[in-house]
């Protein structure tokens, strides 16, 4: 359960103001957590820090426990001195409005592996970084030698391989060492850079009170180290294709549903070790950051199981997922459960009965609030203290979007709960949230901006123009950072216990 009366902002880092392209480790990630603590507020919350996949989603990650290398302040490496002024000169076609993945990408990477390579001739630090690959070795070594095939096989999927790499073969990964150490070493030492940079990151956000909410989706990518090196965990067929992906069916998002196409698990094999994997994931995840979000917590009860030839989400059922028998394993270990579940879409009885049972703050979002009556699971006033109340989440549209597009028939069911004819959006809103006895609150980064739909994060169902949105500091004015600072003391929630 959370227990402190707080509030905090929901921005995932690639957003911030940078020169590269994107947002990353550097000093506008240190920036910003000064303007947290200025605003009142006690919550960073992210999405996934992991490997971005298809359509640049990081819900599609290549590891459940590696970095996003395109995270890795450049600038900290020339502080190493493992590059040069010159390599920090930025494209001149980068955008400070959005993220343009094609573009930064290949900029960043050939400047880490030039990084890399003054690292290792330098020879210092060689027992620092020894001891992390050490200490990850579990998963290192596995990432490490899955992007290092996936380089030479030009990105196909892992089971299209030669077959001695595709079925690991000892010897073919033994020659593998040997002929690409150079490679392998590139992606530890990437690994070994996001970690010291994160763990820097992460004290300097404790230090001045700030906490950090990660983001564990509950599936992995097909073409991930993780179903590459342990094809026993996911329903695979003897081709390695998967025999069933994963979805949700037609929702508020999408008609046809959303056809993710993430394996499922095979939850027998994971019960039989004890849930080791998922006890690995976790104590990953908690050692990165102080409370994490476990993404679609409903397909722990139950998931939707879509035959692999399937265009849609539709032609799906629902099958048992692991339920009390996973959320036990994972308690006897961290018995505090820091989890927030994220527990939205087709809510059945089985899915609130498994979030109490183990106390688990669930989700609430405003935007879903003011659609029917007063009787509504989301209107604050049937609120518990021990949820996470959203203005709207990464899937969702900004406030202004939202508003601007929203029925008249909401809009005076909007007026009429907040007693007033003049709604101020995105304020009033803001304010009716924390004034709500939910201990905690999360505001996206845009909504405090009184950004329009234009600038959403997400668009759940498509395949492109997610995930791109960045905010510059000119867009943040005093007014608004003292605005929000007064919301926040005026409802009690600096972080102290409800």
């Amino acid at each position: 359960m959370i227990h402190d009366r707080a509030s905090g902002i929901l921005l995932h880092p690639t957003s911030l103001p940078g020169a590269f392209g994107a947002g990353d480790f550097g000093v506008n990630a240190y920036l910003f957590i000064d303007w947290l603590a200025d605003a009142g507020q006690t919550w960073w919350q992210m999405l996934p820090l992991g490997e971005i996949g298809p359509g640049n989603s990081p819900y599609m990650s290549s590891s459940a426990f590696a970095g996003n290398v395109l995270l890795i302040d450049l600038a900290e490496l020339a502080g190493q001195g493992w590059l040069t002024q010159e390599d920090l000169i930025p494209d001149a076609a980068f955008s400070n409005q959005r993220v343009d993945f094609a573009l930064q990408a290949p900029f960043r990477l050939e400047r880490l592996r030039r990084a890399a390579r003054h690292f290792f001739a330098s020879g210092k630090q060689q027992d620092i970084y020894a001891d992390f690959c050490l200490v990850e070795c579990e998963w290192l070594e596995d990432y490490a030698h899955f992007m290092t095939i996936s380089e030479q096989q030009q990105g196909r999927s892992w089971h299209s391989w030669p077959q001695a790499l595709a079925r690991r073969e000892v010897q073919a990964l033994i020659e593998l060492e040997a002929e690409c150490s150079i490679e392998v070493n590139f992606w530890k030492f990437c690994q070994w850079c996001f970690s010291r940079q994160w763990a820097k990151l992460k004290k300097y956000a404790n230090q001045r009170g700030i906490r950090l909410i990660g983001d564990v989706p509950i599936f992995v990518a097909l073409q991930s180290a993780d179903v590459w090196a342990h094809p026993e965990l996911f329903e695979l067929d003897e081709t390695g294709n998967p025999s069933v992906v994963a979805g949700v069916p037609p929702d508020y998002f999408s008609e046809t549903g959303q056809l993710w196409g993430n394996p499922h698990y095979r939850w027998d094999v994971h019960e039989a070790t004890g849930y080791a994997w998922w006890l690995k994931r976790m104590h990953y995840a908690l050692s990165n950051f102080d409370q994490v979000r476990i993404d679609h917590f409903r397909g722990f009860a139950a998931y939707w199981e879509v035959p692999a030839s399937e265009t849609t989400a539709i032609n799906g059922r629902w099958m048992p997922g692991p339920g009390e028998k996973l959320f036990a394993a994972i308690a006897r270990v961290f018995p505090d459960l820091p989890v927030i579940a994220e527990d939205l879409g087709v809510i059945t009885p089985d899915v609130v009965a498994l979030r109490d049972q183990f106390g688990l703050p669930g989700m609430r979002i405003l935007q879903f609030a003011f659609a029917e009556d007063m009787t509504n699971y989301f209107l604050p006033h049937n609120y518990i203290a021990n949820v996470v109340a959203y203005t709207g989440t990464h899937d969702n549209d900004t406030l202004i979007g939202w508003w601007n597009s929203a029925p008249e028939k909401v809009k005076l069911f909007v007026r009429e709960y907040l007693k007033s004819d003049q709604i101020d959006v995105p304020w009033d809103l803001i304010s009716l949230l924390s004034a709500s006895v939910a201990n905690t609150v999360i505001y996206p980064m845009q909504d405090v901006l009184c950004l329009d739909g234009n600038h959403r994060m997400n668009y759940p169902g498509r395949m492109d123009g997610s995930w791109e949105w960045r905010f510059s500091w000119e867009q943040i004015k005093p007014w608004q950072t003292l605005k929000l600072a007064e919301i926040t003391a005026e409802n009690q929630r600096n972080g102290t216990k409800a």
